[in-house]
């Protein structure tokens, strides 16, 4: 008998001929997610399962709260390995039994015999398994329709395994499976989400975040640190660019209608995002927008922000309300981050009544007055990255 955390597969087991990539991705990640936890893993594949062997020193439960975390994950379920052999199976129920039930007051055995030579089928492993159960806890009651405890006796190709019900995983496909994305990472609550969202579409992240120092201090900037910590915790490492847009800010207070302020500075911030973008390979932007949330996240003006853009533009949370965001970032982690009072560059200098429906030639006529060109150079060359995670 050996202690086994066992990774289900989400969509990949959909991926056909491309399974082999996606594997290796997620083997990757799964490398990653453990090298700070104690003890010393092994892996092993078995039917759209992902097996971790830990040696006598694994920390087990930490393993497991780490793997949660890992995209492709359908469920992580901490059981045990043993023979493909019955009374070896009711061995380990006897021994494990309390490890597995918990606290549960009703149970019932499902189980799952991929190798079909094994004598005994389905109902009847479950028939055994389920004696066994009531001759050693005979408090326990079996519930099929709606139990407390499911335990799951797996039959397969070279060993069983036996586990209670596992915990969601993040679900998704690996990360990196689907190229590589650069996030426009303000302190808020909604640009963390999409950014997370991404990640569990493949995309590895990387962010850059817009600062205005000194109208924006060190504090405001700690604040997105520790957000790109807490999404590097899902999405593996991350850079985090910071880009100082003060002059561009105070440029165009000096010399654009006021009520533009905010989209002509949403343009500035596409233009250094792309440039980014491409210096460090992203093919996308990803902005944390919702449809109709603020001025600038109208229709109208949405187009005319992706004017500034030479490349596809993500908004994953558009069609999210801000309670469903706020819900989808306490799961993460990154709301009470989120909410700590420090002002971002896009509220400092925010119009009074910003315009809703904007006109792009409206827009490209105020940009004539600019020197755009040099505006976008000198702020490039505030960037300053960091490796988070």
């Amino acid at each position: 008998m050996k202690e086994i955390i066992l990774l289900k597969y989400g969509e990949i087991v959909l991926k056909g001929l491309n399974r082999g990539y996606f594997n290796s991705l997620l083997e990757a990640r799964v490398r990653r997610a453990l090298k700070d936890v104690r003890g010393d893993f092994s892996f092993d594949y078995a039917q759209s399962t992902l097996c971790v062997y830990g040696d006598e020193e694994a920390d087990y439960a930490g393993a497991a709260d780490k793997l949660k975390k890992v995209f492709g994950i359908a469920s992580v379920c901490r059981g045990y390995g043993c023979e493909k052999d019955m009374e070896d199976v009711k061995r380990v129920l006897r021994e494990r039994l309390d490890g597995i039930v918990g606290g549960a007051k009703t149970f019932k055995c499902d189980a799952k015999r991929s190798d079909k030579k094994f004598p005994l089928k389905s109902p009847e492993i479950c028939a055994v398994c389920g004696g066994e159960v009531l001759s050693a806890r005979p408090d326990l009651k079996v519930d099929v329709i709606d139990p407390e405890c499911v335990i799951t006796i797996e039959i397969r190709d070279r060993a069983a395994f036996i586990h209670g019900r596992g915990e969601k995983g993040a679900g998704g496909v690996p990360v990196g499976s689907g190229g590589r994305a650069m996030l426009l990472l303000s302190g808020g609550i909604d640009s963390p989400v999409a950014g997370h969202m991404m990640a569990k579409r493949g995309a590895a992240i990387d962010a850059v975040y817009f600062e205005t120092p000194p109208y924006t201090g060190e504090a405001a900037k700690q604040k997105v640190r520790a957000l790109a910590r807490i999404l590097s915790e899902w999405c593996g490492e991350l850079h985090l660019h910071s880009v100082s847009l003060t002059e561009i800010q105070e440029t165009l207070a000096a010399n654009c209608r006021e009520k533009l302020f905010t989209l002509l500075l949403r343009r500035f911030m596409m233009r250094a995002a792309c440039a980014l973008a491409h210096k460090y390979g992203a093919g996308c932007l990803v902005t944390g927008e919702s449809m109709g949330q603020v001025a600038s996240q109208t229709m109208a003006a949405l187009a005319v922000t992706d004017d500034a853009s030479d490349m596809p533009v993500m908004r994953p949370c558009i069609g999210l309300d801000k309670d469903e965001i706020v819900v989808r970032a306490r799961e993460i982690g990154t709301f009470e981050t989120s909410i700590l009072p420090y002002e971002d560059c896009c509220t400092v200098f925010t119009p009074r009544h910003p315009d809703t429906r904007p006109e792009l030639a409206e827009i490209l006529e105020e940009e004539a007055k600019l020197d755009i060109a040099g505006l976008l150079e000198r702020a490039l060359a505030t960037d300053r990255f960091e490796r988070i995670g």
